[in-house]
């Protein structure tokens, strides 16, 4: 194993080295045998074939006495396996010129990552009742082999409460890490979320500490939007190779209440599927299919009045927004200091709380009728439920889609049917609007079920305003790991 000195000096030398400098350079390793750094592989030639490994599934390289050692995280059709290349380096009497081992290194490290920090360092927040429960399992298996051998610094933390994830991120030292992770469902993230909005200094820790995510749990929308799959071992990669993305976040007021929004807020059918269906919570994500079966057939209704500050209206214009963001990555850029407003703490509300007069330019209307009420600052919701195919990371518009009750149950099943299919947008039964700021105010119930990133809150008025790249996030490559919806092209 390389020393703690030598280690830093490695990982100091590969991030002073593009990633673009390094593609092409090829170490001899005695007779005809050379590594080669490709675009996108690390290339063995060795006199009988040709042999590659993936730059993205390379964690890391280094000298170990007289070898060369590449840790690699091998492809499988179930997740991943951890395995090494080992090569005896050339003797000086053998060596035929060319780069020398250190400076390959350097340069495989610097390819391997790209635009990603290597050797992150994480605050690992362990959550193992999320979802179906399996985490801690999870985490030994198939998350800290690959941390490890990617050379991770890594605090780790088993949560034993509700609300635990909250007070740890509020308290924890931002200087020391560079995400804090969640090994949970999507309450976890909520929590650390919520925890760095608490800070004296939430603005800055906000745009400092990116949230990460290990799929733990029943639904895993943050990991399926910003790693790309469900499963754990591949999410662990994701999160070795992951880039830091701005990310839009929610002001929700309730009362004297102020909380934060990563992912969604929903009323109705939705909310009930997933929030009324937690004694069925060891069915994993199949609960919210049996709580969608035996709601929709009720054909309920959940009345409300809706306010909202609209800002694209017209599924052709929102389909254009979206083009212009798919096209061109800069629009997702944010300035830190413009996303805080200037501020210490969280950002001034720029529309006030829930408690305050309604602004003269937003739109009210009764809603008598709807059955599904669903606003999301993501696209994937669960697996297979991107709901929200135009969404945005950075916008900083939050994407409304409603779904009327007063329609056939086999035309409701059908528009939910189509989110798998990502004919959804084009339903003409589903509303799809961009909003910057809401607010909703249930009637004619005296209770039910208002779910935010999938936690309850009271059944009472709530009002949601955006701030635009508030968050960080880690991410496989900076944008949603969401296509938009079927049959849109790129501009």
């Amino acid at each position: 194993m390389t020393d703690p000195v030598r280690l830093a000096d490695m990982e100091n030398g590969a991030k002073t080295m593009a990633a673009s400098e390094a593609i092409g350079m090829r170490l001899g390793l005695g007779g005809n045998k050379t590594l080669t750094i490709g675009e996108k592989d690390l290339v063995l030639f060795d006199g009988k074939g040709k042999h590659t490994i993936p730059l993205y599934n390379v964690l890391w390289a280094e000298l170990s006495g007289d070898s060369l050692v590449v840790d690699y995280a091998a492809p499988r059709k179930s997740s991943l396996k951890l395995q090494k290349w080992t090569f005896a380096l050339p003797t000086p009497e053998t060596e035929t010129g060319g780069p020398t081992p250190q400076s390959f290194v350097l340069a495989l490290i610097a390819a391997a990552y790209g635009g990603a920090k290597p050797r992150k360092r994480a605050y690992v927040l362990i959550n193992p009742n999320s979802g179906p429960g399996g985490a801690v399992g999870k985490w030994k298996k198939h998350v800290k082999p690959i941390f490890e051998a990617a050379r991770m610094e890594l605090d780790v933390v088993n949560l034993s409460r509700g609300g635990e994830a909250t007070e740890l991120s509020e308290k924890a030292d931002i200087e020391k890490y560079d995400t804090i992770m969640a090994l949970s469902g999507d309450g976890t993230p909520y929590e650390i979320f919520n925890g760095l909005g608490r800070r004296p200094d939430a603005a800055k820790a906000l745009a400092k500490i990116a949230v990460s995510h290990i799929p733990c749990g029943s639904g895993n929308a943050f990991s399926l939007n910003c790693n790309g799959t469900n499963d754990a071992g591949l999410s662990a990669l994701a999160v070795v190779k992951g880039v830091v993305m701005p990310l839009d976040l929610v002001s929700i007021t309730q009362g004297d209440r102020r909380i934060l929004s990563f992912l969604s807020q929903s009323l109705g059918i939705i909310a009930e599927s997933d929030l009324g269906t937690e004694n069925l919570r060891w069915m994993g994500n199949t609960r919210f299919e049996v709580g969608l079966a035996t709601r929709v057939f009720k054909k309920k209704s959940y009345p409300f009045d809706l306010s909202v500050k609209l800002e694209i209206e017209g599924k052709e214009m929102i389909k254009q927004h979206y083009k212009k963001y798919a096209s061109d990555s800069t629009l997702l850029n944010v300035d830190v200091e413009a996303a805080a407003n200037g501020e210490e703490g969280l950002p001034k509300l720029k529309y006030g709380t829930v408690q305050d007069e309604l602004p003269g330019d937003w739109e009210t209307a009764p809603y008598d009728n709807i059955g599904t009420f669903y606003v999301g600052n993501m696209a994937y919701m669960s697996p297979d439920a991107n709901f929200f195919t135009a969404a945005v990371p950075t916008d900083g518009l939050m994407d409304l889609v409603m779904i009327p009750a007063d329609i056939s149950p086999v035309a409701v099943t059908k528009a939910l049917l189509a989110v798998e299919s990502g004919k959804f947008f084009d339903n003409p039964h589903v509303t799809y609007k961009k909003i910057s700021a809401y607010r909703i105010t249930p009637r004619n119930q005296e209770s039910g079920y208002i779910s935010i990133d999938g936690e309850r809150i009271p059944f009472e008025p709530f009002q949601a305003e955006i701030h635009r790249g508030l968050g960080r996030v880690l991410s496989k490559r900076g944008v949603y790991e969401a296509e938009g919806p079927a049959g849109w092209e790129k501009a």
